[in-house]
């Protein structure tokens, strides 16, 4: 006669379900997209198209057609971001149209998004390292900016001022 542990943990056919997530979907208009990951992704799409804009300089007349599918593929791409952004905080779809507002598009930036499952999708994915590194380059940006529209002209002027005060010495 076997005995029964009456210790002994339960046995069940259930498995842990885990959390679900969302899939990332670059190009699509349909999910969610996290805010640290619209920000890297922005980022990406800003560089490419200067990339673009620099190698369009180049080709003269060919260039001009270049530069121009490159800033629509990036509009188009940027509103589809936008729009899995808008969702990510339960918003429809044309909220997007936002961005097209200065300083009212930084609302995209700043909204967090819904914690768990909401009516457009699963959760989002956590975000990778480079995501993370991406998305902290955009205050930098901001900083080394303002920064540097403070510092260069100041320095002009402060070499101008310097070159005519060696010339009245003379």
């Amino acid at each position: 006669m076997a005995s029964v542990n009456p210790y002994q943990a339960p046995a069940a056919a259930v498995a842990d379900a885990g959390e679900q997530f969302g899939e990332v979907r670059l190009f699509a208009v349909s999910g969610r997209i996290g805010r640290a990951r619209y920000i890297a992704y922005s980022i990406g799409v800003y560089v490419l198209l200067m990339a673009l804009v620099m190698a369009g300089a180049f080709l003269g007349t060919a260039g001009v057609l270049i530069i121009a599918a490159a800033y629509i593929g990036m509009l188009v791409l940027m509103f589809m971001l936008t729009i899995q952004r808008s969702h990510d905080f339960n918003a429809t779809g044309w909220m997007a149209l936002l961005m097209l507002i200065p300083l009212v598009n930084l609302l995209f930036l700043v909204v967090p998004g819904t914690d768990g499952e909401n009516r457009f999708g699963l959760k989002t994915p956590p975000n990778s390292v480079g995501v993370l590194v991406a998305a902290w380059l955009l205050p930098l940006f901001f900083v080394v900016g303002i920064v540097a529209a403070i510092a260069i002209p100041a320095y002009d002027t402060y070499t101008k001022r310097a070159q005519q005060k060696m010339q009245m010495q003379k």
